[in-house]
């Protein structure tokens, strides 16, 4: 199945967070608190401003970013869940080293 977010949202996948604490304590699923980091998978062509003209987003696919907490709406599509955000819920996108070396990690 395949989805394309209208607007300015912006469908992006939880990135999981590391099992082990610094000091090398596991962390079971139940006290670990839900990942504020992701990957943007799909993102919709863009918002309407006043004048009419659609202004597109400055998140792409493939960009890991940033979220709020208690942002977007859950949902599962085939056998995956993802979240869906507008544009605004999205605090940053992580750049540079930080994001590579996070890829090679996962």
């Amino acid at each position: 199945m395949r989805f394309r977010p209208l607007h300015d949202r912006v469908v992006i996948k939880r990135i999981d967070q590391e099992e082990k604490s610094a000091g090398g304590i596991i962390i079971p699923d139940t006290a670990q608190e839900k990942p504020m980091e992701g990957e943007v998978i799909a993102v919709g062509p863009g918002a309407r401003g006043d004048d009419g003209k659609l202004h597109p987003l400055d998140v792409k696919v493939g960009d890991r970013v940033l979220f709020g907490k208690w942002s977007g709406t859950e949902v599962k599509i085939g056998a995956e869940d993802f979240l869906i955000v507008k544009e605004s819920d999205v605090m940053g996108i992580i750049e540079g080293s930080v994001a590579k070396k996070r890829k090679k990690a996962a």
